[in-house]
C-alpha cells in the first residue's frame, strides 16, 4: 500500500509499505534506549519533504549541551553540509518519485524502483558526509555522529535522525 502526502504539521511524509509487518519489525528493532540516552543529542529533521524516512533539512540551533565541547561553527559547518546533501538529493528524489507515480500503472510499477536506489544513494552520501566529519573533528574529541532511524514525535512513523553520541575512549596514558 501507499500513502502519499499525509500533512503533518508543515511536513509531508511519504511512506511506501510494502508490507505492515516490515514497518512493524522495523519499528521493534529501533532502540529508543540509545537514543534517549543522556549523553546521546538527537538532531530532528525541519524540513517540508520525507522521502523514505530520510528529511530534506535538518535542524541547525546550536544544542546548548554541547557547549565547551564543541565550537559552535564547527557544528553548523556539519549540519549545513548534510543540510547541502539533502537538498541536492532528496528533492532529485521527490520529483523521480512524482515521475514514478504517474506512469506507474504503464509500468507495473517498475518505475518506483529510481526513488529507492536515490534514496539509498542519499542516506550512503549523507553517512559518508558524517564519517568524514568524524574522522576530520568529532573523533578526536570524543563525539561520533551517526544517522539512525527513530519514530517521528509527530507521528507513528520512521524517520532519520542525527545522533551525536559520546564515544567513551579508553586512558591511554597510565602512571606507573
Amino acid at each position: 500500500s501507499s500513502g502519499i502526502n499525509a500533512e503533518y504539521g508543515q511536513h509531508y511524509f511519504i511512506q511506501i509499505n510494502l508490507s505492515m509487518w516490515q514497518v512493524r519489525d522495523e519499528i521493534e528493532n529501533i532502540e529508543q534506549h540509545e537514543l534517549l540516552n543522556d549523553d546521546n543529542i538527537v538532531i530532528r529533521s525541519t524540513g517540508n519533504i520525507t522521502m523514505f524516512g530520510l528529511c530534506n533539512k535538518y535542524n541547525t540551533t546550536f544544542p546548548q549541551r554541547l557547549i565547551a565541547k564543541v565550537a559552535p561553527e564547527e557544528f553548523s559547518e556539519t549540519i549545513n553540509k548534510v543540510n547541502r546533501e539533502l537538498r541536492r538529493n532528496v528533492n532529485f528524489t521527490w520529483k523521480a518519485f512524482i515521475a514514478g507515480c504517474l506512469c506507474c500503472c504503464c509500468s507495473c510499477g517498475l518505475t518506483m524502483i529510481p526513488p529507492l536506489l536515490l534514496s539509498n544513494k542519499s542516506k550512503k552520501q549523507v553517512k559518508k558526509v558524517l564519517d568524514w566529519e568524524n574522522a576530520r573533528v568529532y573523533n578526536k574529541i570524543g563525539l561520533n555522529w551517526i544517522l539512525r532511524k527513530a519514530l517521528c514525535e509527530q507521528s507513528p512513523m520512521l524517520e532519520y535522525v542525527i545522533v551525536l553520541e559520546r564515544i567513551h575512549q579508553e586512558q591511554i596514558l597510565w602512571i606507573d
